[in-house]
């Protein structure tokens, strides 16, 4: 399994299981943030803490999520970058648009705020 969902009724949370969030399984997880989002959740967290590299697709696919939530007035956060990943973050300038909390309480705080 390449990614965990916990939800609860104000939230979901998933977790990446991969090292590399990439072409290979980046699909999977924008089909299970879309499904999310159908089914009424605007909140969600992605824990990459197991997550040490991501390409343009993992990064499509974290947009997605931040779209999807903000869409439907909700928010969206990312939790838990390794170095790497956060440095891709930070050149793409992403990090000027989306929550980045260093843990998943951080980011679960930061949903309703």
């Amino acid at each position: 399994m390449n990614f965990e969902t916990i939800q609860t009724n104000q939230e979901a949370v998933v977790i990446t299981k991969v090292d590399k969030l990439d072409a290979s399984n980046a699909a999977e997880l924008k089909s299970i943030l879309v499904l999310l989002n159908k089914n009424g959740v605007n909140k969600m967290v992605l824990d990459m803490n197991h997550t040490k590299y991501c390409d343009s697709s993992g990064l499509s696919a974290i947009l997605t999520a931040n779209r999807l939530c903000k869409d439907t007035n909700g928010e969206f956060a990312l939790c838990g970058l390794q170095q790497t990943v956060k440095k891709l973050i930070e050149i793409s300038q992403l990090d000027r648009v989306l929550t980045i909390t260093d843990d998943r309480s951080s980011a679960i705080e930061a949903l309703h705020k």
